[in-house]
């Protein structure tokens, strides 16, 4: 990669990381936005309805994909971005600033839900308005490797807020964080926001939507996406595997660490720093050597690493839960997710055609997504309704049975797409 692609890559992932940073920073802090807009009579019970809003704002990914993705694809891929940045930006400043149920009420629930609902509709665009782009402007030849930094850039997010995470929880109190310490990585996002416009503003429109003729209406796109809605299942199949087992790992390791294994808040953000750190080593590392080998064995092999092995090492983990095991397990679920991840990008980007591609993609994306944003809710009550601890690992293997049947589904010949 040069130096100038290099930083065209850095600017077109910045608002990613910006979109990921939000979704960690809330579900990191669960328990403490739990208690300050979701009271309960019990501990589970607001935890839970903390949890219910993260997976909320994932059911408007869909229509922001359907929107916004037919807004890019007919517009263009740089115009979408800002756009889906200024959608995030409003998003992530409501979320910031509600205060708590003590000082308004039900209006303090409502509003969190709406901020979530917005940082859901723009997140239904962002991952494939970026993965197009990068796509688009990769060496012939090397666009699993480009495409994977999408991914990449999310690691990073995951291990900036698990850091600021461990610094505060280090530097204050438990009554100063539970009171307004989990507020400050809120308001640091909304920090980030105008240095990622004036990145992003220097975009250039990417040579392949450029040299297009003709770019087809929102009707067109409509029809376009109905005669393959066939590319669309397959491709949320895929994306099950890659969102579920993400939120699993990063997600849900905080709350599941310090609730089910009594683990300190310190220690379980130190495994998510290395989950991300290990993420962010096997996405682009996957991703070229997908573009050497091919995407299918690789899709094929990491699906059925999953579906074998995530159960059993949930049962290692909970046998004896300890900080050595909670890494171990955490980082070969790292492993499979990263190296499954590195290859599915690309591939979904290849798979749709390409005059609705961002569409296509964020669509299929997006459907995948609605369900495994809830992961983090499901697995929490997983745990307290069977009182298997190790039960979170069936989401893993659920999940790696529709990637595999997505992979194989749409990777068993060439594409035959409709236009």
């Amino acid at each position: 990669m040069s130096e100038s692609q290099a930083r065209t890559v850095f600017r077109v992932v910045s608002g990613n990381f910006l979109e990921m940073y939000d979704f960690m920073v809330y579900v990191y802090f669960a328990t403490y936005i739990a208690a300050a807009y979701f009271p309960a009579d019990s501990e589970v019970a607001s935890i839970l309805a903390a949890l219910a809003v993260f997976g909320a704002g994932f059911l408007m990914r869909p229509l922001g994909a359907i929107v916004l993705g037919a807004y890019i694809d007919r517009h263009g891929r740089r115009k979408g971005l800002l756009v889906t940045l200024s959608l995030m930006a409003a998003g992530t400043l409501l979320v910031a600033a509600v205060p708590s149920y003590a000082s308004i009420g039900a209006a303090a629930p409502l509003l969190v839900l709406c901020g979530r609902l917005l940082q859901g509709f723009s997140a239904g665009v962002e991952l494939g308005g970026v993965s197009v782009y990068l796509a688009e402007i990769a060496t012939p030849g090397r666009e699993g490797f480009f495409t994977s930094w999408q991914s990449a850039s999310q690691q990073m997010a995951v291990v900036f807020a698990s850091l600021l995470g461990f610094a505060l929880s280090t530097a204050l109190p438990p009554s100063v964080m539970a009171e307004w310490g989990w507020r400050i990585p809120f308001f640091v996002g909304c920090a980030i926001i105008p240095f990622v416009f004036v990145i992003r503003d220097s975009l250039l429109e990417t040579p392949v939507f450029a040299a297009r003729k003709h770019h087809p209406t929102f009707a067109e796109i409509g029809r376009s996406m109905v005669a393959n809605w066939r590319l669309v299942m397959g491709g949320m199949c895929l994306v099950t595997m890659s969102t579920v087992t993400f939120y699993l790992i990063t997600g849900y390791t905080p709350t599941f660490g310090r609730t089910v294994l009594q683990f300190s808040e310190r220690e379980v953000l130190v495994v998510t720093i290395c989950v991300g750190l290990s993420n962010f080593c096997w996405l682009p590392t996957m991703g070229a050597l997908s573009d050497r080998v091919g995407r299918k064995p690789l899709l094929v092999t990491f699906t059925t690493l999953a579906i074998v092995t995530a159960y059993p090492a949930m049962l290692f983990l909970v046998a004896e839960p300890s900080f050595g095991r909670l890494m171990a397990v955490e980082l070969w679920l790292s492993f499979v997710y990263a190296s499954y991840n590195g290859t599915m990008v690309v591939t979904l980007t290849e798979v749709m055609p390409p005059e609705v591609r961002t569409m296509g993609f964020s669509l299929a994306y997006s459907l995948a997504t609605t369900l495994g944003g809830f992961t983090p809710m499901i697995a929490t009550k997983l745990v307290h309704s069977t009182g298997n601890k190790a039960s979170p690992g069936l989401c893993a293997v659920v999940a790696g049975i529709a990637g595999l049947v997505g992979a194989l589904a749409l990777l068993r010949k060439p594409k035959q797409a409709a236009s």
